[in-house]
């Protein structure tokens, strides 16, 4: 399987929002606001921050976006990653995560973020082994007031 990770574009808006959504589904409780993605909102963020599509054999198969924090602009809240069901389980979504870190290294970024929900505990061992640390003193800015607080971890990426 040839992997590629692809910056995203304002034009990829349509496709992020409905691999989003796809991704979401019976994945992630149904009250997760990435159930109701739309090419609007997903074209705001890509505007004022930036996203990645993940292609294998030239299909698109997972995204991620990032947004800064408007407190402060050297800190980028990741959201929205995730894989389709049938590319699950061959750590298709760290391709994902290291373009991420990558970009916002490359960008001068302090520190990048991001919310585990509660009820996907087993994710926040996955980004530990990424340097991520649980920061129960932070709130993350794109938590659903609808559901419980995610666990916010963070990465510094300058020392």
């Amino acid at each position: 399987m040839k992997i590629q990770v692809k910056e995203a574009e304002s034009a990829d808006a349509q496709l992020i929002a409905h691999l989003t959504r796809s991704c979401w589904a019976g994945k992630v409780a149904a009250s997760s606001t990435g159930h109701t993605e739309d090419m609007e909102r997903v074209s705001n963020d890509l505007r004022l921050g930036g996203g990645f599509v993940l292609l294998a054999d030239e299909e698109p198969v997972g995204s991620v976006r990032w947004l800064p924090l408007e407190t402060a602009t050297d800190v980028w809240e990741m959201l929205r990653m995730g894989v389709l069901p049938a590319f699950r389980g061959t750590s298709l979504s760290q391709h994902l995560l290291e373009a991420v870190i990558h970009s916002a290294q490359t960008a001068g970024i302090a520190e990048l973020r991001l919310g585990v929900r509660s009820d996907q505990p087993r994710l926040l061992d996955l980004y530990a082994t990424y340097g991520f640390e649980l920061a129960p003193e932070l709130e993350y800015a794109h938590a659903n007031p609808n559901d419980p607080p995610p666990n916010v971890m963070r990465r510094f990426l300058k020392r």
